[in-house]
C-alpha cells in the first residue's frame, strides 16, 4: 500500500496509473501547496471527490487536534496544483461554508467511512476542502 512521498512519487512517475485508486478503491489525487514557513512546493496524496466540476478533499489528520500541514499552508496561500491521474491543473482552494460542508460530508464519507470516525476523536471541525480549477 502507498503512502505520504513514495505515493506521490509513484502517482507522478505514471500519470497515477499506480496510487490514483487507493485503499478501498477511494480516488486519490496530488495536492502540491506552497510551504507556509519554506515558501517550497509540497505535496500530499488526498482522498477526493468531484462535485460540480470542483475537486473535494477533506482536511481530516486522521481525527488529530490540529490542522493538517496542508491545510495550514493553503490559508496562506490558496493557490495549488493539482493532479488527477494525468490531468495536471491549477486550483484555487477554500474552506467549505457550513452549508456547502452539509451537502459535502455525506459524499465524502460514502468513498472513505473513517472521516465520521475521525471527526468523533476531535474537537476540532474537520473542514472541507473545494478545490475551484483555476
Amino acid at each position: 500500500m502507498l503512502f505520504g512521498d513514495e505515493h506521490v512519487r509513484r502517482y507522478e512517475e505514471t500519470d497515477g496509473e499506480v496510487g490514483h485508486i487507493w485503499q478501498n478503491d477511494a480516488p486519490v489525487l496530488i495536492l502540491t501547496t506552497t510551504g507556509r514557513k519554506t515558501g517550497q512546493p509540497r505535496k500530499f496524496a488526498l482522498i477526493y471527490q468531484e462535485h460540480e466540476g470542483d475537486y473535494v478533499i477533506v482536511a481530516s489528520k486522521s481525527g488529530a487536534d490540529s490542522h493538517p500541514g496542508w491545510y495550514l499552508n493553503l490559508q496562506a496561500d490558496p493557490e495549488v496544483g493539482v493532479q488527477v491521474g494525468a490531468d495536471k491543473f491549477t486550483a484555487r482552494a477554500r474552506t467549505a461554508s457550513s452549508a456547502e460542508k452539509a451537502e459535502l460530508w455525506p459524499k465524502m464519507v460514502k468513498v472513505w467511512p473513517s472521516y465520521d470516525e475521525y471527526q468523533e476523536k476531535t474537537d476540532r471541525d474537520i473542514p472541507v476542502v473545494v478545490l475551484e480549477r483555476g
